[in-house]
């Protein structure tokens, strides 16, 4: 039996076309953390010393042996820049740190007076040596590793104490004094607060599949609402308003009740994390924006784009969302912060600073970014409608047939 050229042209062409998609389009996704341990270091973490002893010095003869490629930058700054503990944590809450760690006030003084004597030895605490400071919310995942590099260099300020000072104390001082030799053992620990603790199994998912749920929805409801207008003529029956009323109310109900949806399993599986009323309902919205323009976008690309085409379409723009939440830029080549103007960036920031009342402020960046997206995805849906009509009246000759495009 020999088959038609025209089948194994066409067979043989989807044949290389489909796995150069994927070849693409996964080569792109594992871009985004190819060398990313290379990176660690482009996450920087502030520390200041309010103390100015023996502590900070430990601190800071730790991160000498620690600063590798691999681990965070610290970046020391003077207290007078942060006269208070309040202002290390809006400066990390800003985004201008992915964490701090900070040396009490007297802490030195207080390590020395316990050592000295037995009786201050028995009410010490090691863990008001040292504070540290990050947000287990922004990208849970990399807020683990930001709050390891944080316990990993307060273990290596106690190390750092003892070989600075341990050794040479240890033969002045009351080693028969079990308060005093445990402190010797252990002078140096730290308190930490988690700006917003976030726990709950699903939270990597947030930033992961998440974001393919707000794009996989609307293509599915578009492809079932073109085939059903084909099959029910809808674009022939009604005019080209009746069928642009039509499409935009159900965008907005199907949209409406699909982000009512995905805040309700976010909410429903949160566990005991820490979240209000009303930071549902404005998780509510924001997605509920970002599904309606994708929405536009899907639908404005079945009326351009033939369907055998359509799957290179949306493989390539769900990958383009997804790779662009899925690890801070900093830990990515710099070609990829062309996600800063993709719609599922701005969401999870916006989403970001819903969670954590405002503790990621990009709002003025990401609002404008998303509304834009949305205005101009809807000029190309009313352009898109328009465009099936002018394709029905070539064809037909009579301008008042409306075309049906199966999808």
């Amino acid at each position: 039996m020999q088959l038609p050229k025209e089948f194994l042209g066409g067979v043989g062409g989807s044949f290389v076309l489909i796995q150069l998609l994927f070849l693409a389009n996964m080569g792109y996704l594992y871009g985004t953390a190819f060398n990313d341990s290379q990176r660690i270091k482009a996450l920087k973490l502030l520390f200041v010393d309010y103390d100015h002893g023996i502590i900070g010095q430990s601190v800071k003869a730790a991160y000498s042996e620690l600063e590798s490629a691999d681990f965070p930058t610290l970046t020391e700054s003077p207290s007078i820049d942060y006269p208070s503990a309040s202002d290390i944590q809006e400066s990390v809450c800003k985004g201008h740190y992915w964490g701090a760690i900070y040396v009490n006030p007297d802490a030195s003084s207080r390590l020395s007076a316990a050592l000295a004597s037995p009786e201050t030895a028995e009410t010490y605490e090691n863990s008001q040596a040292l504070s540290y400071i990050f947000n287990g919310a922004k990208y849970p995942a990399y807020a683990q590793t930001i709050s390891s590099s944080l316990q990993i260099l307060v273990q290596g300020a106690r190390a750092g104490y003892n070989a600075v000072n341990g050794t040479a104390a240890m033969s002045k001082l009351n080693m028969t004094d079990k308060n005093i030799a445990q402190i010797l053992l252990d002078p140096v620990s730290a308190t930490y607060n988690d700006i917003k603790p976030t726990a709950q199994g699903v939270r990597f998912y947030y930033n992961t599949v998440t974001m393919v749920m707000v794009i996989l929805p609307q293509f599915f409801f578009t492809m079932a609402l073109n085939g059903i207008s084909a099959e029910t003529k809808i674009f022939q029956t009604f005019s080209l308003r009746k069928n642009i009323s039509l499409r935009l109310g159900l965008s907005v109900c199907f949209t409406f009740i699909a982000s009512l949806c995905m805040s309700g399993y976010i909410w429903a599986f949160r566990e005991d994390w820490g979240t209000t009323s009303s930071q549902f309902g404005l998780t509510w919205m924001i997605i509920w924006l970002v599904m309606h323009l994708n929405f536009f976008i899907i639908d404005s690309a079945t009326a351009a784009i033939p369907a055998k085409f359509m799957p290179f379409f949306i493989l390539t723009w769900i990958i383009m969302n997804v790779s662009s939440t899925l690890s801070p830029f900093e830990l990515s080549p710099g070609f990829y912060r062309i996600g800063y103007a993709v719609p599922a960036y701005e969401l999870y920031q916006v989403l970001l600073d819903i969670w954590t009342h405002g503790c990621n402020p990009t709002l003025y960046r990401s609002l404008p970014i998303l509304f834009a997206w949305w205005l101009v995805s809807m000029v190309a849906f009313l352009a898109a409608m328009r465009r099936r009509i002018l394709s029905v009246s070539t064809k037909s000759g009579d301008p008042n047939t409306f075309n049906h495009e199966e999808v």
